[in-house]
């Protein structure tokens, strides 16, 4: 068996995506709620790509910065929170949007919401040695 290639994995889902009208149709993600968010690197300044599981909280997309339930926040974290103008590609659309960080209640209501839709992720919070899983809402520049 060959060994797994997380980079050409990622990029045939981005592709899959692309081509599918913001659709997973194939492998473990299809059918999953997915984005492809582009970030300004926060040291480089150099445009990084991740994709991401999201909800919806009215006409704002939801995401967690939860990297598996791993102790460390995912990379492209600290780079909107550097640079909150990101891109998203979702539901067969791309657009500009601010990302801001929820605090407090709002990101424990997010968080809750994100669960109930994605109930895999009940099981991070247990694995991140006590960091808080941050939630972030991408809203629209109109």
């Amino acid at each position: 068996m060959a060994d797994w290639d997380p980079a050409a994995f990622t990029k045939a889902l981005i592709a899959d995506i692309r081509e599918h009208g913001g659709q997973v149709t194939t492998g473990p993600m299809a059918g999953r709620s997915l984005l492809i968010l582009t970030t300004t690197g926060a040291k480089t300044g150099v445009p990084r790509i991740a994709v991401v599981t999201y909800t919806r909280d009215g006409d704002a997309y939801v995401v967690a910065g939860s990297k598996n339930g791993m102790p460390t926040h995912p990379a492209w974290f600290a780079n909107l929170v550097a640079n909150p103008e990101v891109t998203i590609e979702a539901e067969g659309k791309t657009t500009e949007a601010r990302a801001v960080v929820a605090k407090g209640s709002d990101r424990d209501a997010l968080w809750d919401r994100h669960v109930e839709a994605h109930p895999a992720f009940a099981d991070y919070p247990a694995k991140t040695a006590g960091r808080v899983i941050p939630m972030i809402r991408l809203t629209p520049i109109r």
